[in-house]
């Protein structure tokens, strides 16, 4: 059986009139050979009126903009892992703020720019001719009291969680996105579905149907490069 490969760019065009799409750079895969690059999100162009709602796919790590219940917009997320879970339930949108900075979270660094400490707080000691930097959350955006936020930040690999509890996006999506929205939007997060054995992009919008199991998920060869086989298995080696 042949690995599924992404769809291209040709076939996502033949979908919607227009398609904004940001690449995620080539890390290495646990066999050590590099990943190919995903989509990162797609906006088709959309004329229509009303407002919009935001849905979020914490098991597929995966944000969906719809309006008067048409998908205009998706994109891949980080959400919180273990520890800072992102808590799933209904909100909207309580505050927006172009260019903020956390006031919990950020990194030390020397006179010349090196991160000495990559996460720090800001009561963590700071040694002599370094300073503390507060993590950057451009085009923030207040879901909870407790600091639950969708915000521009970095997907070190598309479809797993990585941050402190809010939901990350890539930059050119969340500045249309913080656009977009107002005060008041509706924003539900879902716990989904989630195999931590399989990470795999899932291109939008989707042309035609793909095979699946009886289970639903998606046929792929066991050679695919985005399958994360956990430690101790054979495939792992």
């Amino acid at each position: 059986m042949r690995a599924l490969i992404p769809v291209s760019a040709t076939l996502l065009l033949a979908g919607c009139t227009t398609i904004i799409s940001e690449r995620h750079p080539n890390t290495p895969a646990p066999s050590g050979k590099p990943l190919k690059a995903t989509a990162l999100y797609s906006w088709s162009k959309d004329d229509g009126q009303g407002p919009i709602r935001i849905h979020i796919d914490l098991g597929k790590q995966r944000l969906h903009v719809t309006r008067n219940g048409r998908r205009i917009a998706s994109s891949y997320v980080a959400t919180g892992r273990e520890g800072h879970d992102t808590p799933p339930g209904s909100y909207r949108v309580q505050k927006k703020v172009a260019d903020k900075t956390s006031n919990r979270y950020g990194w030390i660094e020397n006179s010349v720019g090196e991160k000495v400490d990559r996460i720090a707080n800001p009561e963590d000691p700071v040694p002599a001719g370094c300073k503390y930097v507060p993590a950057p959350m451009p085009y923030w955006m207040r879901l909870t009291g407790t600091g639950i936020g969708l915000h521009a930040g970095y997907i070190p690999r598309p479809g797993a969680t990585a941050s402190h509890g809010c939901i990350r996006m890539p930059e050119k999506f969340a500045a249309r996105l913080f656009h977009a929205v107002t005060v008041g939007t509706p924003v539900t997060i879902a716990r989904g579905h989630h195999d931590p054995w399989i990470v795999h992009p899932d291109p939008l919008p989707r042309p035609r149907k793909k095979p699946r199991t009886r289970n639903g998920l998606r046929v792929i060869s066991p050679d695919d490069p985005w399958i994360v086989w956990p430690e101790g298995h054979p495939r792992s080696r």
